[in-house]
């Protein structure tokens, strides 16, 4: 079975490490958000793109669910002595990549070969592309004005209002080499259980995608970050209300309509069958809180038996 899936977050790394585990890693394809890039230090950071490739190579912090397993810190002490910044924090063996794809990309090699190279050099046999090779930047308007996701989110700690998202650069960008063929080739697509907003939106707003996943072959499913009203966790709940989106299974499946066909839920989240239905999904009910590596290849093959 073919699996391409889209990802960004905590919540994929853990699915895509039970999907691995269930299918083979060269049948897996990843199309990761790069919305969440950011420039620190002067370094092209990637924390989507590494934190699937940190969890399918078996090296991700996984208390933090971000960032290498045994990481240290020393350089970061080092930058805030000379006043540099440092709410973003990067660690010294996490820098290694930074420093290493920051220099091919100013030699001009694009994004999807540098990740594909990070990926090898890991050990990964999945294929992770980034969404595009074009740069698209997830910004939120808040009483601050406006704010790059990372400020928001890691700076900000998500606790400022929000009152519009927008995907800078996504209308004139295309998608990577590979993401269409990935969708239009795939057996199952997995939108996995992130933000439906800064994780899954920004690649839905690369032109091309959306078409793609219209008019794929392959059954299209979704696990619902959303469980019993809230967001598993993160900011989804906020950022979902200000797209005026309810917090609730449905208001994912509004998000990805009309081209998904099935979603995932929380057993708690049943009594939402009826309305699922009527925007014309699926509903399977599973156990979807992954709070150990048995719930990740449990959830996984729930999610693999929906093109049954």
């Amino acid at each position: 079975m073919r699996v391409a899936a889209i990802a960004g977050g905590t919540g994929a790394a853990k699915l895509l490490r039970g999907l691995a585990a269930t299918v083979p890693q060269r049948a897996l394809t990843v199309i990761g958000n790069t919305g969440d890039d950011a420039e620190v230090w002067g370094l092209h950071v990637s924390p989507d793109l590494d934190t699937v490739a940190y969890a399918l190579a078996g090296r991700l912090d996984t208390a933090r669910g971000w960032g290498l397993a045994g990481e240290t810190f020393r350089c970061l002490e080092a930058m805030a002595g000379l006043g540099a910044e440092t709410w973003f924090n990067l660690g010294d063996r996490d820098l290694a990549t930074h420093i290493w794809r920051t220099h091919a990309l100013r030699e001009g090699v694009p994004l999807s070969v540098v990740t594909a190279e990070l990926a090898r050099r890991q050990g990964v046999a999945a294929r992770i592309l980034p969404m595009s090779d074009e740069p698209v930047r997830t910004r939120l308007r808040t009483p601050n004005g406006w704010l790059s996701f990372q400020e928001y989110f890691v700076r900000e700690k998500a606790l400022v209002e929000v009152f519009e998202v927008e995907y800078a650069g996504a209308g004139a960008a295309r998608p990577a080499p590979g993401v269409v063929e990935a969708i239009g080739d795939a057996d199952l697509v997995v939108v996995c259980p992130s933000n439906p907003v800064t994780s899954v939106g920004p690649v839905l707003a690369v032109p091309g995608v959306v078409e793609a996943l219209a008019t794929t072959r392959a059954h299209v499913v979704a696990v619902s970050p959303i469980v019993g009203g809230a967001a598993v966790s993160g900011p989804a709940g906020a950022l979902m209300r200000a797209r005026g989106l309810p917090v609730s299974p449905a208001g994912v499946a509004t998000a990805y309509a009309p081209w998904l066909r099935t979603l995932v839920i929380d057993r708690q989240d049943d009594g939402c069958r009826p309305e699922l239905g009527r925007l014309g999904v699926t509903a399977v009910i599973a156990d979807i809180l992954m709070t150990d590596r048995e719930r990740e290849l449990a959830l996984a093959r729930v999610v693999l038996r929906c093109t049954e």
